[in-house]
């Protein structure tokens, strides 16, 4: 599998998985029951989810209006990036 696919498949795997996790969080509030914790959110955003996570977040409506969570959502979204363009950085380079 070439790496850019292999990108492709990673993203859009814990994309989906972000997505559902925030649609199962956002259930779970208006139900009164058990939430996913936070940092578990982040990190589903942190591991390339990032783009499902924003998805959901407007979809949803939810964690829009926490500006902690959102600063540090946008905070994991830079250091993914910055991860995927050093390595990708890297790869081109010879690494």
């Amino acid at each position: 599998m070439t790496l850019a696919r292999w990108l492709v498949v990673v993203y859009v795997s814990a994309s989906l998985c972000a997505f559902i996790a925030y649609a199962w969080d956002k259930a779970a509030a208006r139900a009164g029951k058990q939430r996913i914790p936070e940092s578990f959110l982040h990190l589903l955003g942190l591991l390339g989810g990032w783009p499902g996570a924003w998805l959901a977040q407007q979809l949803f409506r939810h964690k829009t209006l926490k500006p902690p969570f959102r600063i540090v959502f946008w905070l994991t979204v830079l250091l993914n990036l910055a991860v995927l363009a050093g390595g990708l950085y890297w790869l081109a380079q010879g690494g």
